[in-house]
């Protein structure tokens, strides 16, 4: 018997759909609402992101090496739901998004100009350097370290403690029981997270290829192309999800990552070959040296404005998908050691990352200085969206690659916001005796998802909700847009992964808890 957790469903898609109205008839003072709020956020709490992202670093690290390492998800006779290749594509695929494709080339125009009070001359190489520098910071090891937290907690929670798919499971390990009232309302705030994150993500996805969609018929992005391509969105994350785990997010990561290296291949060998690998490596170099410091924010209290909007945003971003995405990647490491996850989850990712923004990263500052500030200018006068196409027009292919770039920001928010969609899914949904799941329960069966009527209407209604609020929110403030939702979302969900984090060193510390 199925049915839907009210509490945990009505409460955010109300808040969400109230943001929706209020903006639509009062853009001005939804947006003053707003900012006002995510300043508040990030002048009190700015420090204790930062300060939580690197604990949860170092917190991975503690339990790679610990006891706990050694221990199967699902106890020594688990069989992995997924081989190890397509466990890494769709952990890939769901946590980036189109986050590198957007950012990987836009992002360095902004640092090679604007190094905050850092005193750097725009477009040296300490402003190069800086910029990569950032990059690694803002794309690897600190932000996978948020998402391998979560979830990780979830996995051992499910399939090792034997609890349910609920945030309760693993909060029982410090809480004990915790009545089903506020059970529903913690679900209810990390769904709340999620949906604005994902929102964000969306965002920033509508902003690229309407913006691509432009460089290649001329016709420049406005609010109607913006409606047309998130419903073009909306309804292939429908088909996908609806389609179930096998069939739809395991095809759908696969083309994913195969065109990430081949993408990436194509710029390394026909762009600044030499650049990439000798920056590229210098950048590693003082992203080792500076991950402290700039991880406890040391050194920026004259220029905290810049650590704000990028790295504090970066990390409420992170934070928004973290909480229930966890539940999903918790779910699919059935099978397999903590070690392993760890690395599947942070290491791999990370390592690809560096590789990607290595890439990505110096082709377009070599792009923008070999052609006298073309990117910037791009920048300035058309957005952020702008800068990735107006750089691969500089290549052999460029209309293709174009093109091609396109087609994978489509593929890569679809794959994401369709494991999300599964996620919702699971939060939304009461399972019969949910408490009393035995680890031998199929994880996300398709069989089960191809049945589930009721799981497709809380997909369809939540993407549908969350493509109108993205184009809302980009349509009238663009990226300052997606910029408030990633605060707001993952303010909440700061708390919740420290709490998971806590759980996590428990367990570490306890290890005769887990199921082996």
């Amino acid at each position: 018997m199925q049915s839907i957790r009210p509490i945990v469903f009505f409460i955010p898609i109300s808040i969400l759909f109230a943001a929706v109205i209020w903006s639509l008839n009062d853009d001005a003072g939804f947006f003053a609402f707003a900012n006002a709020l995510n300043s508040q956020i990030l002048d009190s709490f700015g420090s204790l992101f930062a300060y939580a992202v690197f604990g949860f670093l170092l917190s991975c690290i503690w339990i790679y090496f610990s006891p706990i390492g050694k221990i199967k998800i699902g106890g020594k006779d688990a069989v992995p739901l997924l081989s190890r290749w397509n466990w890494f594509a769709i952990t890939l695929c769901t946590t980036i998004a189109t986050g590198i494709l957007f950012w990987s080339m836009a992002e360095p125009m902004f640092h090679l100009y604007d190094s905050g009070n850092r005193g750097l001359e725009a477009q040296s190489d300490a402003a190069r350097q800086f910029s990569l520098v950032s990059l690694f910071m803002h794309w690897t090891l600190s932000p996978y370290a948020i998402y391998t937290i979560a979830s990780l907690t979830f996995a051992l929670s499910i399939y090792n403690l034997g609890k349910g798919s609920s945030l309760s499971g693993p909060l029982s390990v410090l809480f004990g029981k915790i009545p089903p009232l506020i059970t529903d309302i913690l679900d209810a705030l990390i769904l709340l997270s999620l949906v604005m994150g994902m929102a964000a993500s969306m965002g920033t996805g509508l902003l690229m290829l309407a913006g691509g969609f432009g460089e290649i018929t001329g016709i420049s992005s406005s609010p109607f192309i913006m409606a047309i391509v998130a419903l073009l969105i909306v309804t292939t994350v429908l088909i996908s999800s609806i389609t179930g785990l096998t069939k739809g997010i395991r095809i759908l990561s696969d083309i994913n990552i195969k065109f990430f290296f081949a993408l990436a291949f194509f710029i390394l060998i026909f762009g600044p070959t030499g650049a990439i690998i000798s920056e590229g490596s210098r950048a590693l170099v003082g992203y080792v040296q500076e991950i402290i410091p700039r991880s406890l924010l040391l050194g920026v209290a004259d220029d905290r404005s810049w650590a704000n909007d990028w790295t504090i945003f970066y990390w409420a971003n992170w934070f928004a998908w973290a909480p229930v995405t966890a539940m999903f990647l918790g779910k699919i490491a059935r099978g397999y050691t903590v070690r392993a996850f760890i690395m599947i989850n942070l290491i791999l990712p990370s390592l690809f990352s560096i590789v990607w923004m290595s890439i990505f990263g110096v082709f377009s500052m070599s792009i923008n200085d070999a052609n006298g500030g073309i990117l910037k200018q791009s920048l300035d006068s058309n957005g952020a969206e702008s800068v990735a196409f107006a750089a691969l027009e500089f290549l052999p292919l460029g209309s293709i690659l174009i093109i091609a770039l396109l087609l994978l920001a489509f593929i890569s928010y679809v794959t994401a916001a369709d494991s999300n969609s599964e996620a919702i899914r699971m939060i939304c949904q009461k399972q019969e005796d949910q408490d009393e799941q035995e680890n031998s329960e199929p994880a996300l069966s398709d069989e089960t998802e191809d049945k589930n009527i009721l799981g497709i209407i809380i997909k369809t209604i939540w993407i549908g909700l969350i493509g109108i609020a993205a184009w809302v929110m980009v349509s009238n403030s663009g990226i300052d847009g997606v910029r408030m939702l990633s605060n707001l979302g993952g303010f909440p969900a700061l708390f919740i992964i420290i709490a998971l984090n806590i759980v996590l060193i428990k367990l570490s510390l306890r290890p005769k808890l887990l199921k082996r």
